[in-house]
């Protein structure tokens, strides 16, 4: 089975007032458990890696291969699309080239001029390929591997422009952090959602799902987010699991060291958040 670039998929999202989740994965069992959270709700999913995870778990050529195989490997026969999340430029080309049928150049950083250029070459390069791009317009809050946003709003103007390079969705700060929520968050800025929306009809993503209340992000959606990042979510629910393991003593009995028994909890523990989140999303079934 080879990836989807995803592309028509959030176009439908939007139009549907639904969303698609983009669920990060981290290692074998990350990827085991998101992949078994699709077919298991008989929807698409999108499974990303930051530019740390890809680094950590071997490179972009390695994760790619180990998604593809191990889509084979369980049978999953729902829509799969392969993307890079936060990708800088030089990310963004070595993930095309390494046969991810999605990226994200996130150029939020850089001057809005150089963003735009960039921004262009990337969807240039990629959609040679058969590839979608994302683009990023305003900061996301937190940190997501060195790139670091205040979390401004984005600018209408500047959506518009950037819009017009042809990204295929595109991701918009409305007041989104990534990581955990602080105490005296201000929730989003659905005004300025609902300025962005009204000026471009491209999929709009949503960072920092991980937190935001139920009901803020069904109303994102509905207005039209059509694709809903999800990562820390995952990495707590994990360690919740794995810590009550070792807390209970399981890793001392017989052999619960095993680290297929140690892990396995952890890994329900992200299908299951996975599954959650493909529920709070509306995320439309294959074939109805």
């Amino acid at each position: 089975m080879s990836f989807i670039h995803g592309t028509e998929m959030f176009q439908a999202a939007r139009k549907g007032g639904y969303a698609v989740g983009a669920f990060n994965t981290n290692n074998l069992e990350w990827t085991r458990a998101i992949l078994a959270a699709g077919q298991n709700t008989n929807t698409p999913i999108l499974i990303q890696t930051s530019m740390g995870a890809a680094k950590y778990m071997g490179g972009y050529k390695l994760v790619r291969n180990l998604v593809a195989d191990t889509i084979d490997s369980m049978g999953i026969t729902v829509p799969v699309v392969m993307h890079l999340d936060h990708g800088n430029y030089e990310a963004a080309k070595e993930a095309i080239a390494a046969g991810y049928s999605s990226v994200m150049f996130d150029g939020h950083d850089l001057p809005f001029e150089e963003n735009l250029e960039k921004t262009k070459e990337i969807v240039a390069l990629a959609h040679e390929h058969g590839i979608s791009v994302e683009a990023e317009v305003g900061s996301i809050g937190g940190e997501e591997d060195g790139i670091i946003g205040a979390g401004e709003l984005a600018d209408v103007e500047e959506v518009k422009t950037l819009n017009a390079a042809g990204p295929d969705f595109l991701a918009v700060g409305i007041g989104n952090i990534h990581g955990v929520y602080p105490e005296g968050w201000k929730g989003l800025n659905f005004e300025r959602l609902g300025e962005i929306a009204a000026a471009v009809d491209t999929p709009l993503v949503l960072h920092g799902g991980s937190g935001i209340p139920k009901e803020q992000i069904q109303k994102a959606i509905s207005m039209g987010i059509a694709k809903v990042n999800v990562n820390t979510e995952q990495q707590i629910a994990w360690a919740k699991a794995v810590r009550a393991y070792v807390e209970a003593g399981k890793d001392l009995e017989g052999k619960g060291f095993d680290p297929r028994k140690m892990l396995a909890g952890g890994t329900q523990a992200i299908q299951d958040t996975v599954e959650e989140r493909i529920d709070w999303f509306g995320t439309k079934k294959i074939n109805g």
